[in-house]
C-alpha cells in the first residue's frame, strides 16, 4: 500500500496557531487575576499606636466591596458576633475592633462605668433600609432637602463607617443623654480613656471646622483599622460607586465624599 505524501509545513501550521493562542489566553487570565486580588492589611502595614495592645491582629482583605459594605459580614472570617453582655442586640464587629473593645469594657467596669454597644457593623442593604425609611418619612421635602435632613445623623449607603466593622455606637443615640447624670459621667470617661484603647469620637463638634454630620457623642471609631480603610476609600472610591438607593444621584451635588465621608475629627485623619 502506498504511503500518502504529507506536507509537514501544512501539518505544523495549525498546531503552531493553537499553541500561540493558548499561551495568550493563559497570560491574559493571569493578568486578570492579579488585578482582582484584594489588598491585604497585615500587622506590618497598619500603623501602630504604642498605647494600644495589638495581641490579635487577624489578616483582613480590603477591596471596594468591603469599604462599600457590599459583603456578608456574618460569614466573613474577620468578623465576630458580640457577646450578649456587651451588646443590646445581635451585633457583629471586626475581630480586632471587638478585642480592643473588650479591654476597654473591662477597664470601664473597674471604674464603675457600664458600656453597651447599641450598633455595630451594618451592610449596604441595612444602611439602605435606614436611609430609604427616612427618605419616605421626609417625602414632603424636595429631594435635596430630604437628603440634607437625613444626613444630619445618617449616612448614605456605601458611605457609612459602620460598613467596616470598626465603628460602634455606645449606650444611647441621643446627645442629650450624655449631657447630664449617668450619661455625662460615661461620656467624660470615654473622652478621658477611649483613645488609649484605639477608639476615637468620629463626629465631634464643629468648632474646629469639621464638616458633615451633626455631633455624635455615642459614635466611636477604632482608629488603627478605620484610618486605613478611610485611606483606601479615598484612593479607590468615586461618585460612580455611590448608587443603588433612592437619592443616590444627589451624592455628587452634596459632595458626600468630601464633606461627609471625610467630615471627621482631625484626630481621625492624622
Amino acid at each position: 500500500m502506498k504511503t500518502p505524501n504529507i506536507n509537514i509545513k501544512t501539518f505544523l501550521l495549525p498546531l503552531t496557531i493553537i499553541v500561540f493562542f493558548a499561551s495568550c489566553n493563559e497570560k491574559h487570565s493571569n493578568q486578570y487575576q492579579k488585578t482582582k486580588k484584594p489588598v491585604i492589611l497585615t500587622r506590618t502595614s497598619i500603623k501602630k499606636d504604642s498605647a494600644i495592645s495589638r495581641e490579635i491582629v487577624p489578616e483582613a482583605s480590603i477591596d471596594k466591596n468591603f469599604v462599600l459594605g457590599k459583603f456578608n459580614y456574618r460569614k466573613n472570617k474577620n468578623f465576630v458576633k458580640i457577646k450578649p453582655v456587651h451588646a443590646s442586640k445581635t451585633i457583629y464587629l471586626n475581630k480586632e475592633t471587638y478585642h480592643a473593645f473588650e479591654k476597654m469594657y473591662h477597664q470601664a467596669e473597674k471604674d464603675g462605668i457600664n458600656l453597651k454597644i447599641v450598633s455595630g457593623t451594618r451592610s449596604f442593604y441595612e444602611q439602605k433600609n435606614i436611609w430609604e425609611r427616612k427618605w419616605q418619612k421626609y417625602n414632603q421635602l424636595k429631594p435635596i432637602d430630604r437628603a440634607k435632613k437625613i444626613l444630619q445623623y445618617s449616612s448614605m449607603p456605601t458611605t457609612s463607617r459602620h460598613h467596616w466593622g470598626t465603628d460602634i455606637d455606645l449606650n444611647n443615640l441621643n446627645n442629650s443623654y450624655f449631657e447630664k447624670g449617668k450619661g455625662k459621667i460615661e461620656y467624660e470617661w470615654l473622652v478621658a480613656h477611649a483613645n488609649s484603647f484605639g477608639f476615637y469620637q468620629v463626629y465631634t463638634g464643629k468648632k474646629n471646622g469639621r464638616t458633615g454630620y451633626t455631633e455624635e457623642k455615642w459614635h466611636w471609631s477604632y482608629l488603627p483599622l478605620a484610618r486605613e480603610y478611610l485611606k483606601f476609600y479615598n484612593e479607590n472610591i468615586t461618585y460612580k460607586d455611590i448608587k443603588g438607593f433612592k437619592g443616590a444621584k444627589l451624592a455628587k451635588e452634596l459632595k458626600i465624599i468630601d464633606i461627609y465621608v471625610n467630615g471627621v475629627s482631625k484626630k481621625i485623619k492624622n
